[in-house]
Parts: structure tokens; sequence; C-alpha cells
């Protein structure tokens, strides 16, 4: 076990702790509700870097912290507030259509949550995780630049797209994020929070080891 594998530990379950005690569950509940941009904004930034930072010590073996570490946790959060206004969005649709006969299955909770999972999942997901790529991209280069200066033609030709395309788009979101997804939407509303902010984990680990196992591939192939 490494240096600070117990620290990392110790913030999750600290985090676990505040949302599962009744007293601060209460509060974290009622603060979300009326504010949910902000709510949805520190989830991200804190459990989604986290899952970052997970990813680099899964991948390297050791924990370290990627460069530009601030602007990285900011876009978590941004991406978060996506999240929280897509869940609103597709929830409220979703309902919506199934009402007007749109959709089968008017009456069955699991096929609402099946729905909102999919269409979610399939539209907002491969777009949330292509800008994510983008923007980690960007920052890997114009920190590796001397002037700082990227141009985006470097961007697209720097990211691997075919690790992309066929491991974080063709095999996490039919296998990993539908259904996880689909189980979120069938807790009750207050707990839906809990579970998004959990997944959060999920998603920058996921999205980072994609990109840092593709990396140290193309690293050993240049040796």
């Amino acid at each position: 076990m490494k240096k600070y594998d117990g620290l990392w530990l110790l913030v999750l379950v600290g985090i676990i702790s505040l949302l599962v005690v009744p007293t601060t569950h209460k509060i974290f509940v009622n603060l979300t509700s009326q504010y949910p941009y902000t709510g949805g904004f520190s989830k991200f930034l804190i459990l989604a870097t986290m899952g970052e930072l997970l990813a680099i010590r899964i991948v390297t073996g050791d924990w370290k912290l990627p460069k530009g570490i601030a602007y990285r946790a900011v876009i978590w959060g941004i991406i978060g507030l996506a999240v929280v206004l897509v869940f609103g969005v597709l929830g409220s649709g979703v309902s919506v259509a199934m009402a007007k006969g749109l959709l089968p299955g008017d009456k069955s909770p699991f096929l609402l949550a099946l729905f909102i999972s999919c269409i979610m999942n399939l539209t907002f997901g491969p777009t949330l995780m292509i800008c994510h790529r983008f923007t980690d991209t960007y920052l890997d280069i114009m920190y590796e630049k001397p002037t700082g200066q990227v141009t985006w033609s470097e961007v697209i030709q720097r990211i691997d797209w075919d690790g992309l395309v066929t491991f974080v788009l063709f095999k996490t979101i039919p296998f990993f994020w539908i259904p996880a997804h689909t189980i979120i939407f069938l807790l009750p509303p207050e707990y839906r929070v809990l579970g998004a902010a959990m997944l959060s984990i999920a998603l920058g680990a996921i999205l980072a080891f994609s990109k840092r196992k593709s990396q140290a591939w193309v690293a050993l192939s240049v040796k």
C-alpha cells in the first residue's frame, strides 16, 4: 500500500459518512435542493477529481498530481453543472413522453428509469466524454509547450480516438453507465444525489484511466 492510499480512502469514507449520517445527510439534501447548481459543481469538482487521481494511481502505481489540477477540477465542476441540468430536463421530458404514449410503459418505474438512462447516455454521455477529453488533452499540451499556446488541431491529433471510441463509448456506456444510471433513477429522489455523487468518482476514473492507459502504451512503443 502506498503512502497516500489510506489518505484517499479516509477522504472518501469521510464524504460518505457526511452523506449517510442522518443529520448531515438531511442538511446535504436540503442544500442540494435549494442550490442544485452549487451542489452539482462541488460534488463533481471533489469526487470526479478523486476518481482521476485514483486512475493515475492505478496506471502509474503512484499518487501524482497532474499538471493544471486546479483547472481540471474546475472543468469537472462545470461538468457537474451540465449534469444537474440534463438530469432535470431528461427526467421531466421522458415522463411527459411516456404519459403521451410516445414511449411505452407509462406506469412502469423501471422503464422510466431505463429510458432516462438510455437517452442520457446515448446523447449527452458521448458529448460529455468527448468534450472532457478535449479539455484534458488541451491542458496536457499547454503544460508541455514553453509558450503554452495550443491549437485545436494539435489537440485533435493527440487524442487517442480509437481508445476513446472503442473503450469509453462502445464499452463503458452500454455495459456500465446505462445499467448504473438505471439503478440511480430507480432510487428515491433524495438518494439519487448520493448515487450520482458516487458515480462521478467512477466517471473521473474511467476517463482518466482510458487516457493514461493509451499514453502508457504509446510511451512503451516509442522505447
